[in-house]
């Protein structure tokens, strides 16, 4: 058995920082979203100045199918994966993203766990102001962060394993951590086979059996 995490939030929550501490808790390969952006975000404008044109981010979502497939196709059935987006509520795009994941993980006969990850606004502010950020053509707009989180909602659609956490206050790794606990929890029915894929002695999880 396998689980594919699916971490949203907007930027500069903490999507990748907390999927590397996350990674090393459930023995999980990480696929964040601008490796199917930045290919085609860098043949256009690296100083993101100039809009992008209408239609580039079919582009990437046909990057993120082909990887997506590969995955399906040529992974140990026990691997698991960890993937960020930044999907918005009432956003199509965002929601067709969202299923392309889902869609994934049952081709692949995973554990899907879809993980909303919320920001206060000022703290998302500062996360998302810094300069380092520019390096993997990543937003450092303050404004449109500000304007974002006033007037926009993390992508939430219904499932049976989603979990919302607030992270304005957790360190990536106590982030990671409630993740994972709620990763072991979602397989449940299968626990000693779930442990077991994710590497853990289960007696380490406070799962003897």
């Amino acid at each position: 058995m396998s689980v594919f995490v699916l971490l949203l939030g907007f930027p500069g929550v903490g999507k990748l920082t907390i999927a590397r501490e996350l990674g090393s808790l459930i023995s999980a390969k990480i696929v964040d979203n601008h490796w199917f952006n930045n290919p085609i975000l860098r043949l256009l404008d690296e100083d993101q100045t100039a809009p992008l044109p209408r239609g580039v981010w079919e582009y990437t979502g046909r990057i993120r199918q082909a990887v997506l497939d590969a995955i399906t196709a040529y992974s140990s059935p026990s691997a698991n994966f960890i993937f960020t987006h930044a999907g918005v509520e009432g956003d199509e795009r965002s929601a067709r993203t969202y299923q392309q994941f889902v869609d994934a993980a049952t081709q692949g006969a995973a554990v899907f766990v879809p993980v909303r990850l919320l920001c206060a606004e000022e703290e998302l502010a500062g996360r998302v102001s810094s300069p380092a950020r520019r390096n993997h053509l990543k937003t450092t707009d303050v404004e449109t962060s500000r304007s974002r989180s006033q007037q926009a909602v993390v992508l939430d659609i219904p499932h049976q394993h989603a979990l919302t956490l607030d992270v304005t206050f957790r360190s990536p790794l106590e982030s990671a951590a409630a993740i994972r606990d709620h990763v072991v929890a979602c397989g449940a029915r299968g626990m000693q086979s779930f442990a077991q894929s994710f590497r853990f002695a289960p007696c380490a999880l406070g799962l003897c059996f």
